[in-house]
């Protein structure tokens, strides 16, 4: 039964099979393919690349022969990219199977040398054709420029805008800089090369980098000097402190600021310094504080002595009111306790320095008439005799005074203490001597 069933099967897959060879055999290829060895299209494929080749001057020094299809190449040309060159436009002409490159690289000195004579002479002749336009570009950036420059030299508008002389020469400089960039555009644009502009520019800022980091305490100080000269610390004539120096401020300048210590002496501080450091201005505010400390003996009356020598401030004609003086203790010593004493005298009218003399002079002066007992230190020595007893000390008497020597409050005079004014004489002539080398103005405005 089984045999029954599978004969219909047989016979159709009998009678399908011609059918399916002939489906496979369609989807080949019809026809043969000729094999032939033919010298004419060897010829004809040599010559067409002969007269390619003529054409173009680097390769006359080029043979070519052709074989069943294959180029072979021989001969010299002028450079390795040519040899490269040559072997890719051969191998596009029809008919070439395949290409065998034997050309070199010349080395013949004459034959180098030519080409490069050329050039040049075609460089010349392109020069002096494009010279007209060139003197044109030329003409126009130099008028571009020269605006620029005329325009930086004028006092105004950049006298006004900046606040002192320095800010305005960089305004200045950033002007001509401006122009000059502007004129080298347009020549370029002339000459329909501004592409180039760009690798200039990219070149410029790459040596400008390499100089910044070469030079970097210049250029640090460089702008710490536009930043003091803006926002102005100080004063001509201020008395300030940075980083220990003290003295009067004489002027700054583009690199440095200079003052004049108490001594006499010129300090030269660069401005990267001073910009980084902490300032000390004690002329800022005109009323300034003196400290005077005083010893008094164990003893002693603490609130009688503080208010003598409190008395004895308000009374100096040169201590201000406000802020008030004041006399308080300090502290506890091994065989005197320290009384302080604070008064505050404006600086326009009297010079600290003397002030505070004259109050210590008066002050001690009241204390003592008073009886109030200012003892030295005292030092016990302890030491044996071998035939008796040492002898006693002598004991100070407590309570009493010496004799007044100073002045009293009624005696001093406010021009004993009158600011001194020869350190601002010798200032305002240095800066008188040179007034075009400063940065400070009165009209800047204070940090």
């Amino acid at each position: 039964m089984r045999n029954v069933l599978l004969l219909p099967f047989l016979i159709a897959m009998i009678f399908a099979a011609p059918a399916t060879s002939q489906t496979a055999e369609s989807d080949q290829p019809a026809g043969q393919i000729a094999v032939e060895d033919n010298a004419a299209t060897d010829a004809a494929i040599a010559t067409r690349i002969r007269d390619i080749l003529e054409e173009l001057d680097v390769y006359s020094k080029v043979t070519v022969s052709v074989s069943n299809g294959i180029v072979l190449l021989r001969g010299t040309t002028l450079d390795a990219a040519s040899v490269l060159a040559v072997e890719e436009l051969v191998s596009r002409v029809e008919g070439v199977v395949a290409v065998e490159n034997r050309v070199i690289e010349s080395t013949d000195l004459i034959e180098r040398l030519d080409p490069l004579m050329e050039r040049f002479s075609d460089r010349m002749q392109r020069s002096i054709a494009y010279l007209p336009l060139l003197l044109v570009a030329l003409a126009a950036f130099v008028i571009v420029a020269a605006l620029g420059i005329l325009l930086a030299r004028m006092k105004q508008p950049w006298d006004r805008l900046a606040p002192n002389m320095f800010i305005a020469d960089i305004y200045r400089q950033i002007i001509r800089l401006v122009f000059v960039i502007a004129g080298l555009v347009v020549a370029l644009d002339i000459l329909n090369a501004t592409a180039l502009l760009s690798t200039i520019l990219g070149a410029a800022g790459i040596i400008g980098l390499a100089i910044g980091f070469a030079v970097r305490d210049t250029v640090e100080n460089f702008i710490a000097s536009i930043m003091l000269s803006i926002r102005q610390p100080f004063r001509p004539n201020d008395s300030i402190e940075i980083n220990g120096d003290e003295g009067m401020v004489i002027r700054l300048t583009s690199r440095a600021t200079i003052l004049l210590s108490f001594d006499g002496n010129h300090i030269r501080i660069p401005n990267s310094t001073v910009f980084k450091s902490r300032i000390v201005n004690y002329s800022r505010n005109a009323e300034r504080r003196f400290v005077i400390d005083f010893g008094v003996a164990g003893d002693t009356d603490l609130t009688q002595a503080r208010q003598i020598a409190l008395t004895a401030l308000k009374n100096l004609p040169f201590v201000i009111d406000a802020p008030a003086p004041g006399v308080w203790v300090e502290g506890l010593g091994d065989s005197t306790i320290t009384l302080r004493c604070a008064g505050w005298v404006n600086q326009q009218d009297s010079s600290l320095v003397l002030a505070r003399g004259e109050a210590i002079e008066v002050i001690k002066t009241a204390l003592e008439d008073a009886g109030v007992e200012m003892p030295e230190p005292t030092y016990r020595l302890v030491s044996q005799y071998a035939g008796g007893s040492a002898p006693a000390p002598e004991t100070p008497s407590v309570g009493k005074s010496k004799p007044a020597t100073g002045k009293t409050p009624e005696q001093v005079d406010l021009k004993d203490v009158s600011a001194d004014e020869a350190l601002d004489d010798i200032v305002n002539e240095e800066r008188d001597a040179r007034q075009d080398n400063d940065l400070l103005t009165r009209q800047a405005p204070e940090e």
